[in-house]
C-alpha cells in the first residue's frame, strides 16, 4: 500500500493555504500535517529531504528570528547540526512541503506540488 500524499502546512502562511487549495480543487486530499505542533522526526526530515533533492540549510527559513539567535548561518555546522535545529524550531522548516509516494516538491510557488502528479 503506497503513502497517502502529505502536506506539511502552516494554516497562517499563504502559500500553504494556497497550495492546500490547488491540491483540493485537483481532488487531492492531502494527510494535513501541522508542522508547528506536530514537527517531522530527524528521520523523516532527512527523508523529506532526500526526496527534494535539498540541503539542509537550502530547507531553512533564513529570515526567522531563530535562525539568526541559533547562528545558523555559520558555514561550520554539519547537516546533522542543521537538521536537528530544524526539529527542535520547527519554524525554521520552508513550507508547504507536499510528499507523495517516493517524491515531494516545495509549494513555492505552489504550482510546483503539481509535478508530483
Amino acid at each position: 500500500m503506497t503513502e497517502p500524499t502529505r502536506i506539511f502546512h502552516n494554516p497562517r502562511c499563504s502559500k500553504s493555504r494556497q497550495t492546500l487549495e490547488l491540491l483540493t480543487a485537483r481532488g487531492i486530499e492531502p494527510e494535513i500535517i501541522r508542522y508547528l505542533e506536530t514537527p517531522p522526526t530527524e528521520r523523516e526530515l532527512r527523508q523529506i529531504l532526500n526526496r527534494l533533492g535539498l540541503e539542509p540549510r537550502q530547507l531553512m527559513r533564513k529570515g526567522e528570528k531563530e535562525y539568526r539567535e541559533q547562528h545558523l548561518d555559520d558555514d561550520a555546522l554539519s547537516d546533522d547540526e542543521l537538521i536537528h535545529a530544524m526539529v527542535a524550531t520547527p519554524r525554521l522548516i520552508e513550507r508547504p512541503i507536499v510528499v507523495h509516494g517516493d517524491k515531494a516538491a516545495l509549494g513555492r510557488p505552489p504550482e510546483n506540488v503539481l509535478t508530483l502528479f
